[in-house]
C-alpha cells in the first residue's frame, strides 16, 4: 500500500505516480500559480482535473482534503521527514514548493518576507477583487441593475494595479531582478482580466505600461505557457 492510498481523494482520483506530488486543480488563475511553480521548478508531479462543470470541487472526496472546496491542492507523498503533507490554499502551497525545491524564494532574511508580503498582496486583495470585479462585469452579477458593486469592484482592481504599477518602476519582476512566487502569484490574474474577463478598458489597463510589460515576460516564459493548460480539460 502506498502512502497515498489512506487519503480518500485517491479513491477519485486514483494516482498512477504515486511517487510524484500529486496536483488538484484546474486552469483557472489560482490553478495556474502552482500549475506554474511545479512546471518552473521541475518537480515530478502528477496533475488531476478538478471539473467544476460536474462540481467535483465539493465531492466527499475532495472536500476529505480540502473543506474550503477550492482549487488548488496538493498532496506530497515525500514530504517533511518523509511522511506524506496535503495542503491547499494557493499561497501556501507556493511556499511550501518553494522551500522545498529551494527556488523563487529567499531561505531567510528580510528578501524572503518581503516577498511574502507581495504574496500575501496578492492572495488578500489583487486577487479576490478581481475575481468580484468578473462577477459583476461578465457574469451574473452584470444583471444587477445597482451598478455600485460593479463600480467598487472595478475602482479597486484599478488601484491595486496602480499599485503594482508603482512597484514594477525600475523593476525586472516584484523582487526586482529575480523571478519569485509573488510574481507567480499574480500574472496569472492579470492575464485573466485581460482574456476572460474582457476588462481591460474598465481597469484602465493599457495605461499600466510597467504591468504590461512585467506581465509579458512573465506570461511568456516556457513554464507559464505550460501552466495555462494544466491539469488539460480534454
Amino acid at each position: 500500500m502506498s502512502s497515498l492510498d489512506t487519503f480518500k481523494i485517491t479513491k477519485k482520483w486514483p494516482a498512477q505516480h504515486p511517487d510524484r506530488i500529486q496536483l488538484y486543480s484546474l486552469p483557472t488563475p489560482n490553478g495556474i500559480k502552482v500549475s506554474a511553480m511545479l512546471e518552473e521548478t521541475g518537480l515530478a508531479y502528477e496533475p488531476h482535473l478538478v471539473n467544476f462543470a460536474t462540481n467535483d470541487q465539493t465531492s466527499p472526496e475532495f472536500l476529505s482534503l480540502n473543506p474550503n472546496n477550492k482549487i488548488p491542492a496538493i498532496i506530497d507523498p515525500n514530504g517533511p521527514n518523509g511522511a506524506p503533507v496535503a495542503l491547499w490554499e494557493s499561497g501556501a502551497i507556493l511556499i511550501y514548493l518553494a522551500d522545498k525545491s529551494g527556488q523563487f524564494l529567499a531561505r531567510e532574511g528580510a528578501e524572503r518576507y518581503e516577498t511574502i508580503q507581495w504574496l500575501m498582496w496578492q492572495m488578500g486583495g489583487f486577487g479576490p477583487m478581481a475575481g468580484q470585479l468578473g462577477f459583476f462585469h461578465k457574469f451574473a452579477g452584470k444583471e444587477y441593475e445597482d451598478r455600485r458593486p460593479f463600480e467598487r469592484y472595478r475602482d479597486e482592481v484599478k488601484r491595486l494595479l496602480g499599485v503594482l504599477d508603482q512597484r514594477l518602476e525600475d523593476r525586472d519582476f516584484i523582487m526586482g531582478a529575480d523571478y519569485t512566487i509573488a510574481d507567480m502569484a499574480s500574472w496569472p490574474w492579470v492575464r485573466t482580466i485581460q482574456g476572460f474577463y474582457e476588462a481591460s478598458e474598465h481597469v484602465d489597463l493599457g495605461s499600466r505600461k510597467n504591468v504590461l510589460r512585467w506581465f509579458e515576460v512573465c506570461a511568456s516564459r516556457p513554464a507559464s505557457e505550460k501552466a495555462v493548460n494544466i491539469p488539460s480539460r480534454d
